[in-house]
């Protein structure tokens, strides 16, 4: 399992395809060397709408790149231009070799440097699919299953792109893919 990216991004005001204006940090940059990781998530990234995004509870939010492959596909189909990059997804942590099927709310992802803790699915909304640029993307998202998962900090530090981590199980009472589909269900 490894880090592939590590992303943030400041609020920023864009126009959605459809034309709606927002403000959203949902385009996130990957950063280079290590980034500090703090209780409420990593040094210069913030959330537009925190009643909604970011607080302990949703520090940092992961994303399995393997999934790319599918997000790239849908957007062709749809004739959305331009390539996705490690980040939009809206994720911090754009990672390899741990998928959401494989992972429990209480589960530890142990770095060098700092300790996360799996807290919750991440639940699309109408900020996802405007910068998707298709309108049928968050309900892909809840199909697919494709959420990747927030985290709490357990232990501060930094994390860097590039470097490995270790998947320390938690007590493995709910998944994040049987959390989410419940949810979606009732939504």
């Amino acid at each position: 399992m490894q880090v592939v990216s590590v992303n943030t991004a400041r609020v920023e005001h864009f126009v959605a395809t459809s034309g709606q204006p927002l403000d959203s940090a949902i385009r996130k940059r990957s950063r280079a060397g290590a980034v500090a990781v703090g209780p409420l998530g990593l040094a210069g990234d913030e959330q537009a709408d925190p009643t909604v995004h970011g607080g302990l509870a949703k520090a940092v939010y992961a994303y399995p790149q393997e999934h790319y492959a599918f997000w790239s596909t849908v957007r062709g189909q749809a004739q959305v231009a331009g390539d996705l990059q490690p980040g939009d997804l809206g994720e911090n942590l754009t990672i390899t070799g741990l998928l959401e099927s494989k992972v429990w709310l209480g589960d530890v992802l142990r770095f060098a440097d700092c300790e996360l803790i799996v807290s919750e699915p991440r639940y699309p909304c109408f900020k996802f699919t405007a910068h998707m640029g298709f309108g049928q993307a968050a309900k892909l998202m809840v199909q697919s299953g494709y959420c990747g998962f927030y985290l709490a900090v357990k232990r501060e530090g930094t994390v860097t792109a590039g470097e490995a981590f270790e998947l320390r199980p938690g007590v493995r009472e709910v998944g994040v893919v049987e959390l989410f589909k419940a949810r979606m269900r009732k939504a």
